[in-house]
């Protein structure tokens, strides 16, 4: 793990590439190229399989599967057998995990507060109905490592918010044809409404479109690769999406008194998810940092995903020493991290210095990895540099607003001259003239 002066980390690992300015590696383009005939760009390649989704449905999605996943599912809905029988392979010590997890994050989440209000005075009545969305759709990965947790942290806090109708889709597994036992379990515990059978772009267009066998949703969320990240980017406004979540990260500011051995602990376990996962130290302390350095490299030995651990260490991730605390919180700021870790001494009085991060955990007792799964907030939270202006997933994604209006004859008499003036200054002459009737 390499460690950096400020200004060439800068202009390396913190600094934030426009999406089109993202390298696309040969071997995806190889890829691309065995499944269209031709070498297309990957947002193309997503472009045509949303096309063939809309147009053909199921056979379309089935399709895709075969030739993405080379899996063909034996249903597109998964049975509720199928989802009991998902419990005798998955240890029930990681179905009691689930369980304290769902229950911190429902506890959590029925904190936030989103009411309605109706204020009524002289001037009639004005306010706001906060109305949960109706359908929402959940993607969920399939790869080597299931995340459950993912599907967690986004189904409990729509559920929170009353949404009717939650459904899941994730990608069949090569012996079943079905998702990930574990992930079939995690759906039950967080009482997804149905479960369907669907990976990658072609997934994300059956959610936003419809099929025979799958239901149109009104908004769709959930991590995954790049064809699924495009293919949400490319339904929305037919949909609503939670964002444009990127390879996950994470920056580490810890001071002279922080150990070394916890903030290597803490940036492995960020660098484990894949190698374009990002995870920074930034420190004033030369010291720590080589002791840093030094623990991450002893400890890596120990981990089962080297591999992947390495390819992160060596691309995305390193150690920046800072001129001051200070400087290392206006970088972190200006970087504006998924996962914004304080190992520095009294964290509580830095909280203030933070501006930007999707969260912020304070202290050697409240790391990122505890986030990941039972802390109590979804762990979903902006990446990419978004957290400037994005959230976490929270309840308030999963409801809209509608304004009430019902002012009186009094408030007309008042205001209406004003709006009369603006629709003729905007040269809107029936606007206007729906006030002037009124006022005559």
């Amino acid at each position: 793990m390499r460690i950096y002066d400020t200004q060439t980390a800068q202009q390396t690992i913190l600094r934030r590439p426009a999406w089109d300015e993202l390298a696309i590696p040969d071997p995806l383009l190889d890829r691309i190229e065995a499944l269209f005939g031709e070498r297309i760009s990957p947002d193309e390649a997503v472009r045509r399989i949303l096309a063939d989704v809309r147009a053909r449905g199921d056979a379309a999605l089935i399709d895709w599967s075969q030739r993405v996943d080379g899996v063909t599912p034996p249903a597109l809905v998964v049975p509720r057998a199928a989802i009991e029988a998902a419990y005798d392979h998955v240890a029930p010590e990681v179905i009691d995990a689930m369980r304290v997890a769902i229950a911190r994050v429902e506890a959590f989440h029925r904190r936030q507060p989103a009411l309605s209000w109706i204020h009524n005075d002289g001037e009639g009545t004005l306010g706001q109905l906060v109305r949960p969305i109706e359908r929402v759709g959940i993607y969920i990965p399939g790869g080597s490592a299931p995340l459950p947790s993912s599907l967690i942290m986004t189904a409990i806090p729509a559920r929170v918010a009353g949404v009717d109708f939650i459904a899941m889709i994730s990608p069949p597994q090569r012996d079943s044809g079905l998702p990930h036992p574990t992930i079939l379990v995690a759906a039950d515990l967080a009482g997804i409404d149905t479960v369907y059978v669907g990976g990658g772009a072609q997934a994300i267009g059956a959610l936003a479109f419809g099929t025979e066998s799958i239901a149109r949703v009104d908004k769709i969320c959930g991590p995954g690769s790049l064809f699924t990240t495009l293919a949400k980017r490319q339904v929305f406004g037919i949909v609503g999406i939670d964002g444009l979540p990127g390879p996950t990260e994470t920056v580490v500011i810890a001071d002279e008194r922080a150990n070394p051995q916890l903030a290597a602990a803490d940036l492995l376990a960020q660098a484990e998810h894949d190698v374009l996962a990002c995870a920074i130290l930034l420190t004033p302390s030369y010291r720590l940092a080589e002791q840093v350095q030094a623990a991450v490299m002893a400890q890596l030995e120990e981990l089962g995903r080297s591999e992947v651990i390495a390819g992160s260490l060596a691309r995305g991730s390193g150690i920046v020493v800072t001129d001051s605390l200070a400087q290392a919180f206006a970088l972190a700021n200006t970087y504006a991290p998924e996962h914004l870790c304080l190992l520095v001494d009294d964290p509580w009085s830095h909280l203030s210095e933070v501006r930007h991060a999707g969260g912020v955990f304070l202290g050697e007792r409240s790391f990122e990895v505890l986030g990941d799964y039972v802390a109590g907030p979804s762990h979903v939270m902006p990446t990419g540099g978004t957290a400037r202006f994005a959230s976490p997933v929270n309840v308030n994604d999963f409801v809209k607003i509608v304004s009430v209006i019902g002012l009186n004859e009094q408030t007309l008499r008042a205001i209406g001259p004003a709006a009369q003036r603006l629709a003729r200054a905007e040269g809107l002459s029936a606007h206007a003239a729906a006030v002037e009737r009124r006022l005559a």
